[in-house]
């Protein structure tokens, strides 16, 4: 299903409930996705955003809500801290599952395979192949680390 119609109706579901944390969230999401629209209208470019990339701002909105939480915590501030918590999960939902470490490191070999890359220099290709094919599904800033490893 298209990830706009599967919010569109998280947040009629979520209205209808009266859950306030669920639709502020959604609502979140949906304004973050309006904006990168307005963005690309903005470049020139009439389409909206494709469900890759709206897979990349959900990946990059629980990115964000993890560190706040992980301030927070630093700072004493519980309540905050599990607010921030709370909305990942229901950002979360909407991501597909997470690949595991071997699976992630069967998709370097693959990648690293299929672009035939042999030094540090090709990693940008590599990198490239599995955003390509994996974008919401594993975590670049852990993945780049392993590809310079197998590439260095």
């Amino acid at each position: 299903m298209d990830m706009r119609i599967r919010l569109k109706e998280a947040l009629k579901t979520a209205m209808k409930e009266k859950d306030a944390t669920r639709l502020s969230t959604l609502r979140l999401i949906t304004a973050a996705i309006k904006d990168r629209d307005i963005a690309k209208r903005g470049e020139g470019e009439n389409a909206e955003v494709t469900d890759d990339e709206i897979l990349a701002i959900l990946g990059k909105m629980v990115k964000q809500r993890q560190e706040s939480a992980r301030v927070y915590e630093e700072g004493g501030r519980l309540e905050l801290a599990e607010k921030e918590l709370e909305e990942v999960g229901i950002i979360e939902e909407f991501l597909p599952r997470q690949l595991s470490e071997t699976e992630v490191a069967a998709a370097v070999d693959a990648a690293v395979t299929a672009v035939g890359a042999e030094t540090i220099r090709d990693m940008g290709r590599v990198m490239g192949e599995l955003k390509g094919k994996y974008t919401g599904r594993m975590d670049f800033g852990v993945v780049g680390p392993m590809v310079k490893a197998r590439l260095g």
